[in-house]
């Protein structure tokens, strides 16, 4: 039996990646000021701060979507008619990456940040490259990294929208999009087939509604990042054992188990 072991094209890699860094560093000299929108609705101000690194995130987000799309139409067994699917993560973890650089002042640490977002993303694009073909030696472990590096982006994301102290709205705006995109990628990536849509906006409301009943208690950052990751997971897992028929009496309990692992994990924070 034939082993595929193909690598994504290294000019069109090389673009791709230089496009995106380049964006990034350049939001550690290029300087504008911030710009306030505001919107006066019946008994309720809504305000969204706009940046020069808010612009960055929205393009960078377009650019790695556009560019993985790019990259997975050059591979050499890649036979499927759409390829929207594989556009979620590298999105999602280019614009996760803007996240600390936003808050951080520019310096080693900012530089370090820099580089391992860099490193992070070559990692996806090429396990996103390597997910296309089945047939491939490799994809199993790619499959596990987009999968791990789908719910890690998450929790930064939480932890950082925790800690930035914005309004709930901002929070739960960025929330939804987030948890329906790593449902519906690792549903896809676990169970393949079509994106299990129906899996994903449900998963997506209880992840919103648990953002949003919490979001007042007195929880720290990182907990609400454990707590919100934890829920997702084990959501993702018990739509992945239904979706694949697994008797109903067991289909709970590894769900149920991931769930409290992670909510008493908070205490030790």
């Amino acid at each position: 039996m034939n082993e595929h072991r193909s690598l994504p094209d290294i000019d069109r890699f090389s673009i791709i990646m230089a496009m995106i860094l380049i964006a990034y560093a350049l939001t550690a000299i290029i300087t504008l000021p911030t710009q306030t929108l505001e919107l006066q609705l019946p008994g309720f101000l809504f305000e969204l701060d706009i940046n020069y690194l808010t612009i960055i995130a929205v393009l960078v987000a377009v650019l790695a979507a556009a560019g993985c799309d790019w990259l997975i139409s050059g591979h050499p067994f890649f036979e499927k008619k759409t390829r929207w699917q594989h556009w979620f993560i590298p999105a999602l973890t280019a614009t996760i990456i803007g996240v600390p650089l936003n808050v951080m002042e520019v310096g080693p640490a900012w530089w370090w940040v820099f580089g391992l977002g860099g490193i992070l993303l070559a990692v996806v694009l090429v396990s996103e490259y390597i997910s296309v073909d089945a047939g491939d030696s490799r994809s199993p472990v790619a499959v596990i990294s987009l999968s791990a590096v789908s719910l890690a982006l998450f929790l930064t994301l939480a932890i950082s929208l925790r800690g930035s102290g914005v309004r709930l709205y901002l929070i739960l705006a960025a929330i939804a999009p987030a948890a329906f995109l790593v449902a519906a990628r690792s549903l896809l990536l676990r169970t393949g087939g079509t994106v299990k849509t129906a899996w994903a906006v449900g998963i997506t409301v209880i992840l919103v509604q648990l953002a949003a009943g919490t979001f007042y208690l007195p929880l720290r950052p990182i907990q609400f990042g454990i707590v919100a990751v934890g829920t997702l997971f084990a959501l993702i897992t018990l739509a992945t054992n239904f979706v694949e028929s697994r008797p109903s009496r067991t289909a709970w309990i590894e769900p149920l188990l991931l769930f409290v692992l992670f909510a008493s994990s908070i205490f030790l924070f």
